[in-house]
């Protein structure tokens, strides 16, 4: 489970693919990120995909169903930044400063976030340069991994422990 004072928050707004959504909740739990899941869903909670994606890791993972996005948006502390990933925004995720407690907000894999979310907020619209724009789009737990891993780095992946390198074999 992460830590609710410092995590930072994934919100998937009505993802469709389930086993995307299994993949970003091993990635949460990998790295103490909560998981905000906004209705309507493209599948059951129950679905086998989602399940054999997350694996064993459901467990490790602090995540919550909401209905709808102003039910999530109102459960939200004051002062809360919304960082929300879509293509043709007005910068890069790189250049976003993360701070605990950020929620990193994505989209429909098929339709990504409503426009009119993205104008209401575009202080915290971001994208992910695409050298190719043949090619449409990244799979959605590839685009969250990418912003993800970024925010820890800025925040000096707090919830990491350092890795243990084997002991020199000298022999």
């Amino acid at each position: 489970m992460s830590n609710p004072a410092s995590a930072l928050r994934i919100v998937l707004l009505e993802p469709e693919i389930p086993p995307n959504t299994g993949n970003i909740a091993r990635l949460c739990a990998a790295t103490g990120a909560e998981l905000h899941l906004i209705e309507p869903l493209g599948f059951e909670i129950t679905d086998r995909h989602l399940k054999r994606a997350g694996m064993d890791y459901w467990q490790h993972v602090h995540w919550k169903v909401w209905p709808d996005w102003p039910s999530f948006r109102r459960s939200l502390p004051e002062g809360s930044r919304l960082w929300f990933v879509e293509q043709a925004a007005p910068r890069s995720y790189h250049q976003a400063s993360y701070a605990p407690g950020d929620c990193l907000v994505f989209g429909r894999e098929t339709a990504g976030l409503p426009l009119p979310l993205l104008q209401q907020h575009p202080e915290g619209w971001i994208d992910i340069p695409m050298a190719n724009p043949a090619a449409r789009s990244l799979n959605l737990s590839n685009s969250v991994a990418i912003v993800l891993f970024e925010a820890l780095r800025q925040l000096g992946f707090p919830a990491s422990t350092p890795l243990n390198p084997p002991p020199h074999n000298a022999g």
